[in-house]
């Protein structure tokens, strides 16, 4: 999921893909931002980056 908005893909967009609603792709990167200690998903995702590489 990360990786689809990482791609720039919307909240709605992503939701389509994966077959789940809105309000669970926000869900989701909530949980993963508070486990992760990233204050937003822009910082999540770079940090998804520079671990990745």
């Amino acid at each position: 999921m990360l990786a689809h908005i990482a791609a720039g893909l919307s909240h709605k967009q992503v939701a389509r893909r994966l077959g789940i609603s809105v309000h669970t792709v926000s869900t989701y990167l909530r949980r993963i931002r508070s486990k992760r200690t990233a204050p937003t998903v822009a910082h999540l995702i770079h940090l998804s980056r520079t671990e990745n590489c």
